[in-house]
């Protein structure tokens, strides 16, 4: 088995950011070096006390992706080129991702896909059960609210901390009548457990169009009905015809899990699709910017209700005066 294996150089503070957006166009199961000094928990997890001291972190990072090329599957390089380096202009409007070169070489019998499924597994957020498709509901989990979304389909399947704070905070403020918007949908989780969890209907906002193939995949797999989650692409912060399409004063709840350098920007135009009295709730903050967000929420007129947190990871939540 041979793969085509794309190698981003980047910086070591955007890497969590471009594998979840390269995830987004269908690479997966991103292969990191850089030189960053493990943590005591990363040395304790590799059963190891004292390792040898390692090259001076310099910032530099790459990121490697692999996708599978045989005699029926041929790998467009060029156009897989085309789609990183787009998705690295982007994220360059909002942040540092450094020299972002791409090199592409062949390497063989890597199965990172199947690779994933050691590290996947069933899991709950509070009474949710989060399952991907190659596992089996067990007979005692068939009457739970489940969640069925694999990895790698775009960005969120509700492992990581800022999604999860989401999911928290939305289960809190949503009712049957809820108009909700989602800013940066990635895989449609939140819109999509949202609808489960029996709001009235949801949009959906994402830079990459690739994300309306997933969340129409995650939409049918859930068995959530098309009329109710409409997507649309396009940049709000930037784009006034988006903004036009989402429309004004329309949503009950906003959601945002995006980066702080993001909703910084975000948050003075997002106030004119909100309700009044409407709520917004922000995550994938880390904690060294908690501060940034606040300022920027408070900035834009609305009233911080709530600050949770969850490891390195913020959720503000603010409402919009009536």
């Amino acid at each position: 088995m041979k793969w085509k294996k794309f190698t981003v150089k980047t910086i070591t503070d955007a890497e969590d950011i471009i594998i979840s957006t390269l995830y987004d166009i269908g690479l997966e199961g991103a292969q990191i070096e850089d030189k960053i000094p493990l943590t005591p928990l990363e040395k304790e997890q590799m059963f190891v006390d004292i390792l040898p001291d390692g090259p001076e972190d310099d910032g530099i990072a790459y990121l490697s992706f692999f996708v599978e090329e045989s005699e029926d599957n041929q790998v467009d390089t060029e156009e897989v080129v085309s789609n990183i380096k787009r998705e690295l202009d982007d994220l360059r409007q909002f942040m540092d991702v450094g020299e972002g070169s791409v090199l592409v070489s062949e390497t063989e019998d890597i199965d990172w896909i199947n690779n994933w499924k050691q590290y996947f597994h069933q899991f709950y957020i509070d009474d949710l059960l989060v399952i991907p498709s190659w596992e089996e509901v067990k007979e005692e989990d068939k009457d739970k609210k489940i969640l069925h979304i694999d990895p790698g389909t775009a960005f969120g399947t509700g492992m990581h901390e800022t999604t999860q704070l989401c999911i928290r905070q939305l289960k809190k403020y949503i009712t049957p009548e809820t108009e909700l918007l989602d800013v940066g949908t990635g895989s449609g989780i939140l819109a999509i457990i949202s609808l489960m969890y029996g709001i009235h209907h949801a949009v959906g906002t994402d830079l990459d169009p690739c994300a309306v193939e997933a969340v129409r995949e995650n939409m049918e797999v859930n068995h959530i009905s098309p009329e109710s989650f409409d997507m649309m692409i396009g940049n709000i912060i930037t784009d006034k015809a988006v903004q036009d399409k989402v429309g004004y004063e329309k949503y009950d709840i906003v959601v945002a899990n995006i980066l702080a350098d993001v909703l910084v920007p975000l948050t003075p135009v997002i106030i004119n699709q909100l309700k009044p009295g409407a709520v917004y709730i922000t995550s994938g903050i880390i904690n060294d910017k908690e501060q940034v967000v606040r300022d920027a929420v408070t900035a834009a007129g609305l009233e911080i209700l709530e600050v949770t947190y969850q490891g390195e990871w913020v959720s503000v939540t603010a409402r919009k005066p009536m």
